[in-house]
């Protein structure tokens, strides 16, 4: 079966949603529209009808037009927080309907595209509890910042509301720290770490299980299969950088090369160097960050040896992969905390 994937101008997120979210937010802070509108192909006219939809690159150019007609610090984390549940349709309920976080974070997964366009979230359980990374899924370049802020925000205010309490997350930033992070304290706490390997949220296992307030487990079954039913035209479809993520993450041990991702993608090597480079990015550095992902994982959560390590991601000896992990990482894996 071919892979289906989307790339960044595909349209695929419909008007009514993020985008008339993001237009609905300059409108109220009397920005100028057409301003936030420049160069995008956009007329406000039409951003509120469900018909209408705008490929990933025309919204990330909305938002930095947005950013750039607002010039307030505090801008993603304003937006966020009214990002989600949002008003999107069965899978907002979804979310709005869940009984606990552990079944929020579920859903949040299961529609990226619908629920978080802009990036992937991707949540891991285990006994610790969860944690919740934020991969790029367009080629974001610059706006990689705003936007993991935008998105931690987003998370951390819907659990704040839909439990009736702040959550006590642990956020991790992939950037060094800000010269200036009061907007980060205000709305995300102070338990904040930047200079991580991963941009990622965690909460501890005693928080995923505890009922909310507004939760209804057997209305969220109910519900589901509605939202499944309405999103039939994405269900399935990830973006070209989460599908090769994926994809990668499964066959690290086979060593997998462009050639093999290409054909299992039924396009063309050339035509995939060609997608890869128009989301900013290459084979190698995409294959890098799953290794360097994959690493951390089997290092810091399974405490494997460097020699088991190197096995698993394809490197015929530990010396390569240690050289390698200090290339991606800029640290050795004895020099990380665990």
């Amino acid at each position: 079966m071919t892979a289906r994937y989307l790339t960044r101008d595909a349209p695929c997120i419909p008007t009514c949603r993020q985008p008339a979210l993001a237009l609905a937010f300059a409108q109220e802070r009397e920005l100028s529209v057409a301003r936030v509108l420049t160069d995008t192909g956009l007329n406000a006219a039409t951003l509120h009808l469900p018909q209408h939809q705008v490929s990933p690159a025309q919204l990330l150019l909305m938002l930095h037009n947005l950013a750039r007609v607002a010039g307030d610090a505090e801008l993603p984390f304003v937006l966020g927080s009214q990002w989600l549940p949002g008003h999107y349709g069965a899978v907002s309920h979804v979310l709005l309907l869940s009984a606990n976080l552990r079944q929020a974070l579920t859903q949040l997964a299961r529609w990226p595209l619908s629920l978080s366009p802009l990036m992937t979230p991707r949540v891991e359980f285990d006994a610790q509890g969860a944690t919740l990374h934020w991969h790029d899924a367009w080629g974001v370049a610059a706006q990689h910042a705003f936007l993991v802020d935008l998105h931690m925000s987003a998370v951390a205010a819907m659990t704040r509301w839909l439990s009736g309490e702040r959550l006590p997350w642990q956020f991790r930033f992939n950037r060094t720290r800000p010269r200036e992070i009061a907007a980060h304290e205000v709305h995300l706490g102070h338990a904040l770490a930047f200079g991580a390997q991963r941009n990622s949220m965690h909460i501890g296992a005693a928080w995923l299980d505890r009922s909310w307030p507004r939760g209804n487990a057997a209305a969220v079954e109910l519900t589901v299969p509605q939202a499944a039913a309405a999103e039939q035209a994405l269900d399935g479809a990830k973006s070209l950088l989460t599908l090769l993520y994926d994809h990668l993450q499964t066959r690290l041990h086979l060593s997998p090369t462009l050639d093999d991702c290409a054909q299992w993608l039924s396009i063309s090597p050339a035509t995939l160097k060609r997608h890869l480079a128009h989301h900013g990015t290459h084979y190698q550095a995409e294959l890098d960050q799953v290794r360097a992902h994959v690493a951390l994982d089997l290092l810091q959560k399974e405490g494997l040896d460097n020699a088991t390590v190197a096995s698993r991601l394809g490197f015929h000896d530990s010396n390569n992969f240690r050289r390698a992990f200090k290339r991606w990482t800029g640290l050795t894996p004895s020099q990380l905390a665990f």
